[in-house]
């Protein structure tokens, strides 16, 4: 194929993910992620401010399955998974840029959510004691307070860290079983010797330990003694363990050199992430909880936020990549109801693909894509032109193609 002619093909690939404006690329792509963002969110963290996200959420889940379990903690999941997502963004603060206007309201509404979240007297004060299920997402909100120290835990109430504090203590009676859940445990405790200088590393050891031994090579790790060939690297793994390592290491407490070691994996897998992606933005989609959407990615633009991206991989080709994904699954029809809220399925309404544990709730996770807009917009990731995919390249013939090898730690 004539260099031009490849050429031609990726720059019409794309273009056809942006939009054309007059502006460069990358600030395209911010406003995109912004606006995909906020309207994701908008309903969570609006009506839980408001104190009414129970009453106006409506409750989807695995479509046989009369009265399940999970419809007790699907409000903690929605605000804990978002929160989870938005929250490096938020954590840029307010300026005066519209961005950061909307910035500034976002911290506001999300703030009082927590508190109505957390305050017994609320008519959103969440589950926190009914089932195992909440241990799960308070992880998720306890990780979204560590993304963000200043903006949302610096802007809590006195009486709402209280609450959180009581209702952590709760959580802390919930007994994780063997499998990616040691990993909640470990982050409850890690936000909690973040916040109040004290913790219990049993349960951070021990997720730590067990996790060393669950290692089966190449960035994977095991949820559990097996194998999962999944996302969970991504939704929960990679992403919590780093954060866990990062506090632990902040507050000098021994790892036995697994930051590192974890700093080197997750480059892998977000590596490998990035392979997936194909040249119109789709990608292999099997295993568990597949509904999260492009929550798969959250590893993906968790590195481009910790600047540990691959050395065969640019920040703006990541940008373009994960925007080719993102565009892709909201070109569907289906993917809200008709006021705005997610609905079960992974790309549009696919309800049946939902496990017996997913409800509406559990499908904020998808916000964790968001991760890389905690990086300011001057960020190369963001200013650098818009750049081609490994997957873009190798489909379009191109010569730049990186041979890929696994690593051996």
């Amino acid at each position: 194929m004539k260099r031009n002619s490849l050429i031609a093909i990726i720059s019409a690939v794309l273009l056809s993910i942006q939009p054309s404006s007059g502006q460069t690329a990358g600030t395209d792509d911010r406003e995109y992620w912004v606006n995909t963002m906020t309207a994701i969110s908008d309903p969570v963290i609006r009506k839980m401010a408001k104190d009414k996200l129970k009453k106006r959420m409506p409750v989807e889940t695995f479509p046989v399955k009369e009265n399940p379990s999970n419809t007790r903690t699907t409000h903690l999941e929605a605000l804990g998974r978002t929160v989870c997502g938005i929250a490096p963004w938020l954590e840029l603060g307010p300026d005066s840029t519209p961005e950061g206007r909307l910035r500034s309201e976002y911290i506001r509404l999300t703030c009082k959510a927590i508190s109505n979240g957390v305050d017994p007297e609320a008519s959103d004060y969440l589950n926190f004691t009914r089932t195992r299920q909440p241990l799960v997402d308070a992880a998720f909100l306890c990780q979204g307070l560590l993304r963000a120290p200043q903006q949302l835990w610096g802007n809590l109430s006195e009486k709402t860290r209280q609450d959180f504090l009581a209702a952590m203590e709760e959580i802390r009676k919930i007994k994780p079983v063997e499998s990616n859940w040691l990993l909640f445990s470990a982050m409850v405790e890690a936000a909690l010797l973040e916040f109040t200088g004290e913790w219990n590393p049993e349960p951070v050891y021990y997720a730590l330990e067990r996790f060393r031994e669950w290692y089966k090579g190449d960035g994977w790790y095991g949820d559990g003694k097996d194998l999962h060939m999944d996302y969970y690297g991504s939704y929960v793994i990679h992403p919590m363990m780093y954060d866990i390592l990062r506090i632990m290491h902040k507050h000098g407490k021994d790892d036995g050199g697994m930051l590192e070691l974890e700093r080197k994996r997750l480059t892998r897998y977000a590596r490998q992430l990035e392979l997936f992606i194909s040249p119109d933005g789709a990608y292999p989609v099997f295993g568990r909880s597949i509904t999260y959407r492009f929550g798969a990615f959250q590893a993906l633009s968790q590195a481009a936020l910790c600047g540990i991206l691959p050395e065969e991989t640019s920040p703006a080709s990541v940008r373009c990549a994960l925007t080719a994904v993102i565009r892709r699954h909201m070109a569907v029809d289906g993917n809200f109801d008709s006021k705005g809220w997610l609905t079960l399925g992974f790309c549009g309404h696919q309800p049946e693909v939902a496990e017996r544990y997913i409800s509406t709730g559990s499908l904020y996770l998808c916000t964790t894509v968001f991760l890389a807009l905690g990086l300011e917009p001057e960020n190369g990731f963001w200013s650098d032109p818009a750049e081609a995919w490994s997957g873009l390249k190798a489909w379009s013939g191109s010569r730049d193609v990186r041979l890929d090898k696994a690593i051996k730690f």
